[in-house]
């Protein structure tokens, strides 16, 4: 999961658009407090941020990410329409892993994106999720039980891969509706039902991995 905190709407959806239809998973937020919000819930594979922000700016948000013994090893892309050396440098001895000055092109967005991930990222043992016979390949996007390709939409896979992610935790209705369909969706939880529902129906025999929890929401339970 990509993060990126740009608080013009239009270039964050772009930027969001050209991650995932370059297959990478990836949230937009206006932001460093919206952002801290999401933090709290998932850790994002890299954060991109703006320097430029309303409220904290988006050094401020890298000196944080550095300071964190959680967060310290996290790439991390800074983009700014000031073209200045200074600020790239100040960026950089911050402890970002790449600078990105606007306007900048989508592809090369995405081959600076690929870059820092190539370079920083170790063999993970989230590439491939696993419980019990049901297996997520993050790689190649894919999920199986039993070696068999499940097909799921894009909802389904992001919720199935956020409970795969954070076994045991109980997410509420309306955590998952921020999570997986982003803050600013103007939807009701009964999506979330829903969406769970068709997940469940096509996991078959592991549909009981996913635990309604009464009164609260949802959480990923043992093998099956």
């Amino acid at each position: 999961m990509i993060y990126c905190i740009e608080d013009d709407p239009a270039i964050r959806n772009l930027m969001i658009y050209a991650l995932k239809g370059a297959g990478l998973e990836a949230r937009g937020f206006e932001s460093a407090e919206v952002f801290w919000s999401a933090w709290a819930e998932v850790k994002p594979q890299m954060v991109m941020i703006d320097i430029m922000l309303p409220g904290e700016d988006g050094l401020s948000v890298l000196r944080k990410l550095r300071a964190k013994a959680g967060s310290s090893q996290v790439p991390v892309i800074i983009t700014s329409a000031k073209g200045e050396e200074y600020d790239k440098v100040i960026g950089l001895d911050l402890g970002a892993d790449d600078y990105l000055a606007k306007p900048f092109g989508m592809m090369e967005m995405i081959s600076r994106v690929r870059a820092v991930l190539r370079r920083t990222e170790s063999p993970a043992p989230f590439r491939v999720l696993r419980n019990g016979s049901l297996e997520m390949n993050v790689d190649e996007h894919t999920v199986s039980i039993d070696g068999n390709i499940i097909p799921l939409t894009l909802k389904e896979y992001e919720l199935l891969y956020l409970f795969l992610t954070n076994p045991g935790r109980v997410y509420t209705r309306e955590n998952l509706l921020s999570l997986v369909w982003n803050d600013d969706y103007l939807g009701e939880t009964r999506t979330v039902d829903v969406h769970i529902g068709t997940l469940r129906s096509k996991l078959g025999e592991c549909a009981g991995l996913i635990e309604t929890v009464r009164g609260v929401g949802y959480k990923l339970g043992g093998k099956r």
